[in-house]
């Protein structure tokens, strides 16, 4: 699936003071997981038909 929705560089840095701080567990991909969720609200999808790409879907729907 060649057309899915990555954040920029640019765009990620903005949202950075927004993220929380990790206390323990290493965190995800903050890049991969807001661009999955992006991707499932603009496109109307149910999460579990979110792309692989964006890792699993129950990450998605959580965060």
């Amino acid at each position: 699936m060649s057309d899915l929705f990555w954040l920029t560089d640019e765009q990620m840095e903005r949202l950075r003071p927004f993220f929380p701080r990790s206390h323990g567990k290493p965190r995800v991909d903050d890049r991969r997981v807001l661009s999955g969720i992006i991707f499932v609200n603009r496109n109307g999808m149910r999460w579990r038909d979110a792309p692989r790409e964006y890792g699993p879907h129950k990450t998605l729907y959580n965060r």
